[in-house]
């Protein structure tokens, strides 16, 4: 079908051209002409009727899965009648939307749920006001905090907190939606959608790394393909294998850009009686073991800028040392490991990695998480969308806060935040394919249901007149089951709903 740009499309213009119609699913209001689809492919002209190019979908609950995440797939052969109405969950996905927001929602459904008459109202809201949070799992250094994060150039986002061998990004929100160039807001439009909906996104970190970005894949980070995040910090690697070192190395160093540990001055090492070395190590000093700052963050040993691990030592104390003593030196993911014995002038001489202490490499990396990277929408439900639901829209927002209220994203488990609105937060692997859509104004287009119990909507202020059967579902309906678990890599994975 063809695009059609949305030509005199400001709000209070002239009405459409005789071969053209109007769209109002948003404030672009593109003229549509027969056959083509306005600016977000989202709605066509088809013989002069305004239609939702993509159907509505509705998910059918399956025997549950222990909490899995796995797959959704089109139920074969529909036959347009809906499934088990128990078994039924509507969700915002191909709705459309309320604007310009006095409209009450595009689906209001009733049904019953172990004999209690229940409402879910679904909406595709319009998200000027969005982004989303990327928790990137690797032992790698991508930037420092605050760093602009950019799209194609353009930038969409900063560098936040990292946290215990993840790297948190926060990208996309009004500022660059709307606050900056006209390609700014559509490059971040774009980075945001595409990441909503499992594509890949390169990214690039002022001051730090290039990074490829997809919901539940593996990062790759200046084109390398990263494996596993850290096992824990240098003093917790310490903590968790002291036991299986003891008699066959006399010093370990668990190299890390945040805490290095130091196996025989660790509280791990003393209560295993293991002596004294003569160590010393380069950076500050935090408890004893435990070391800051010993070198700069990098992509090299334990996520700092260092391939020689010998760097951040000093001499060893002729006091306390001693020639032929064994030292480990590793990373915090295994990924990088050195044997050294001491030699009559007490320095580190590399030796073959002996295979007991090969073991405990191999431990380390066994015990470390998956390299993954996880992507969640988050989204503020503003007074126009709640408009949709209740004609008092803070009746909503009390509702949820007072849980009587369920929000879901298409169909997905959401966080709501505490606080002022409904500010809510969604891992998009848990929904169906294709969730997210957009409007050039820019902003973006995420699904939202509201599921109560009828007497607490009509309580609310609901739109009662506009409450419709589970039944009256079937022209543009898509139904969609879950399957059994996925295989690693295979289909895109959703939660029961």
């Amino acid at each position: 079908m063809l695009n059609d740009a949305p030509s005199g499309a400001s709000a209070g213009a002239s009405p459409a051209p005789a071969d053209k119609i109007r769209c109002d699913a948003c404030p672009v209001m593109c003229y549509i002409k027969d056959g083509a689809t306005g600016a977000c492919d989202r709605y066509a002209n088809h013989a002069g009727e305004l239609v939702r190019v993509d159907p509505h979908v509705v998910l059918e609950r399956t025997v549950s899965h222990g909490g899995q995440i796995v797959p959704f797939q089109k139920v074969g052969d529909w036959d347009g009648n809906l499934v088990g109405k128990d078994k039924v969950f509507v969700t915002a996905i191909g709705a459309g939307t309320t604007y310009p927001d006095y409209k009450p929602a595009p689906f209001i459904v009733s049904s019953q749920v172990d004999g209690v008459d229940m409402v879910t109202v679904v909406t595709e809201g319009i998200f000027s006001y969005c982004g989303v949070k990327v928790k990137i799992d690797t032992d790698r250094y991508l930037g420092p905090e605050t760093a602009l994060v950019r799209a194609q150039g353009e930038a969409v986002g900063h560098v936040m907190t990292s946290e215990y061998g993840s790297q948190m990004l926060s990208l996309g929100g009004v500022h660059h939606l709307t606050g900056g160039s006209k390609k700014e807001g559509r490059v971040t439009c774009d980075a945001l959608m595409d990441l909503s909906n499992g594509k890949a996104v390169e990214l690039t970190i002022d001051g730090g790394a290039t990074v490829v970005v997809q919901a539940g894949q593996q990062p790759i980070v200046n084109g390398v393909k990263e494996e596993r995040m850290r096992v824990g910090c240098g003093s917790a690697t310490i903590g968790m294998f002291a036991k299986q070192w003891l008699g066959k190395v006399d010093e370990v160093v668990v190299v890390d850009d945040h805490i290095t540990g130091v196996l025989s001055e660790h509280q791990a090492g003393k209560l295993l009686d293991i002596p004294d070395t003569g160590i010393k190590m380069k950076g500050r000093r935090s408890t004893p073991g435990r070391y800051f700052q010993v070198a700069d963050p990098g992509t090299g040993w334990g996520g700092t800028n260092i391939s020689d691990p010998l760097s951040i030592l000093g001499p060893f104390d002729a006091k306390e040392a001693k020639a032929g003593l064994r030292m480990l030196m590793v990373s915090t993911t295994g990924e990088h490991s050195a044997y050294f014995e001491l030699d009559d002038a007490l320095k580190p001489v590399q030796k073959d990695l002996p295979p007991e202490l090969q073991q405990s490499v191999e431990r380390i990396q066994e015990n470390c998480e998956p390299a993954l990277c996880t992507v969640l929408f988050m989204g503020g439900a503003g007074g126009s969308l709640r408009a949709g639901v209740t004609d008092n829209p803070v009746r909503l927002t009390r509702s949820v806060k007072d849980a009587l209220t369920n929000v879901t994203s298409g169909g997905a488990p959401v966080y709501v935040w505490p606080g002022g609105g409904i500010t809510f937060m969604v891992d998009v692997t848990q929904m169906p394919q294709g969730a997210f859509g957009y409007v050039p104004t820019p902003a973006l287009v995420a699904p939202i249901e509201f599921t109560m119990r009828l007497s607490d909507y009509a309580a609310l202020g609901g739109h009662m007149d506009h409450v419709q059967p589970l039944s009256s579902l079937k022209d543009t309906t898509e139904v969609l089951r879950q399957g059994p678990p996925a295989a690693a890599g295979g289909a895109k994975g959703a939660g029961q709903p």
